[in-house]
């Protein structure tokens, strides 16, 4: 049984950390003015804003042992990552999960963060928030609906979400655990002591700036492991700005990952708003939820 860490109090903390790649604290500001907005006390991990000069926000040991500090601080009621990037598979195996398997809070981001929710449900049981993070928040995101999806799970709504109509879609019904996120750290993950269980569950995949042959070649890594054999449902969401070679792969994202799937019986839905864009709905990995795809629309409920 999944255990569900429990939803936020007004006065509660959120923790924002880098556990991967570098933020300015600019960039951050008015995710932290939000938070506190929505009645959340916040506090700023040392790695957001951090000097380093790399990619990453910090040292893989800096970037350890404030994330540790933050995941065991009995004061902190959620870690929202502030980015993902790359960074986490460096430290994934270093991080302790004692304190938190007895005390779960929720765990919060996308991208590359994917690797941390999925170590966390497969080895634990406990479910994870694959959401917007902090960069969402600017511009005025966050009014839109993406970024507030978030909000209400965090406050413990529940969550019913709608989608347009895709040409490709596997009409169909399925019920099962929602796991998934960026496609490029599944296939990473796959053999690791974070690799994602998939049997029975929905999956969705999303992601940003892969070349064509890369996803058929990914996609491929997830289809001969196993991955897509026994799913009760697929999501196929956003795979923004993708990259072709000089001479040209001949089929788009999608193509590419219908003619993958095109053997399997269970309901696939393509287009379903998780993405690097806006359009990111908060989504509980490891919760149940209720997939259906009809001619006329698709749903998404826990």
């Amino acid at each position: 049984m999944v255990k569900v860490p429990p939803y936020l109090q007004a006065g509660n903390t959120i923790a924002l950390v880098c556990p991967s790649g570098f933020m300015a604290i600019e960039k951050a500001q008015t995710c932290i003015d939000v938070l506190q907005q929505w009645g959340y006390k916040v506090k700023v991990g040392t790695t957001v804003g951090s000097q380093s000069t790399t990619y990453f926000s910090g040292t893989d040991e800096e970037r350890l042992i404030n994330f540790q500090q933050i995941l065991d601080d009995d004061t902190v009621h959620a870690v929202l990552c502030a980015r993902g990037g790359y960074g986490l598979s460096r430290i994934i195996d270093q991080i302790s999960f004692k304190k938190f398997k007895k005390q779960p809070k929720w765990v919060i981001g996308f991208s590359d963060i994917t690797v941390l929710l999925s170590h966390i449900y497969t080895n634990y049981d406990i479910a994870t928030l694959h959401s917007p993070m902090a960069g969402a928040f600017n511009d005025g995101g966050y009014n839109n609906e993406f970024v507030q999806s978030l909000k209400q799970v965090l406050a413990g709504k529940h969550t019913k979400y709608e989608c347009a109509v895709h040409e490709f879609n596997k009409k169909g019904e399925a019920v099962g655990e929602l796991v998934g996120g960026n496609l490029a750290m599944l296939a990473h993950m796959v053999g690791t002591p974070s690799d994602i269980k998939t049997k029975g569950r929905i999956l969705f995949l999303e992601d940003v700036g892969e070349y064509l042959y890369n996803i058929d070649r990914m996609m491929r890594q997830l289809k001969r492991s196993g991955k897509l054999d026994k799913l009760a449902g697929l999501i196929i969401g956003g795979f923004t700005d993708t990259k072709d070679t000089e001479r040209p792969f001949g089929q788009n994202a999608y193509e590419i990952i219908r003619e993958v799937v095109k053997e399997y019986d269970y309901p696939v839905c393509f287009g379903f708003p998780v993405s690097h864009d806006k359009e990111n709905y908060a989504l509980k990995v490891g919760v149940g939820y209720k997939l259906k795809v009809s001619k006329s629309k698709v749903t998404l409920e826990e």
